[in-house]
């Protein structure tokens, strides 16, 4: 029987399977947009990929039970902020309850008027080409539209550990 094809069910528990994806280091980076209201919003993701080239396409996920999710939804795009090793604390800050995330914080108004957060290693500023189910997650893909990157070192999650990506 193919594995692939068996519809029985397994029991996976969620601790040992996040420890198993742990593993697979990540970089880290802060999804942006605007609220409704017009406010600057953004939520810590490592859930982030690229999809295709042409059309140049992104993706990144955020749990439905997460209270920004209507915001995301709404806005018609969102940038991506590629911490750099230097911004740890924003990774815990945009991760934290904390409401008012960006009193004090560098950053610019990018495409759709998304806030882009100064000092990244990279961002992507995208309008939302399609939002899609992923369990308990939905998968936003965003078109690029604008983009920029620099020599920064960036920021990188493994293991439960917040560190820096090296060349070694």
């Amino acid at each position: 029987m193919n594995a692939m094809t068996d519809t029985k069910e397994f029991d996976i528990d969620p601790k040992a399977l996040r420890q198993t994806l742990s593993c697979f280091p990540t970089g880290v980076a802060i999804a942006t947009t605007l609220s409704r209201s017009g406010d600057p919003i953004g939520v810590t993701i490592s859930s982030f990929n690229s999809v295709s080239m042409d059309p140049p396409l992104v993706l990144w996920s955020l749990a439905r039970k997460a209270g920004s999710l209507p915001e995301y939804r709404a806005h018609p795009g969102f940038a991506i902020n590629i911490l750099s090793a230097d911004q740890a604390h924003l990774c815990k800050l945009f991760a934290s309850p904390e409401r008012d995330r960006f009193t004090g914080l560098e950053w610019f108004q990018g495409a759709h008027g998304v806030p882009c957060i100064a000092g990244c290693a990279a961002a992507l500023e995208c309008e939302t080409h399609a939002v899609h189910e992923g369990g308990d997650h939905e998968i936003f893909i965003g078109r690029v539209l604008a983009h920029t990157s620099s020599e920064r070192t960036p920021l990188a999650f493994g293991k439960g550990q917040l560190g820096a990506f090296s060349l070694g």
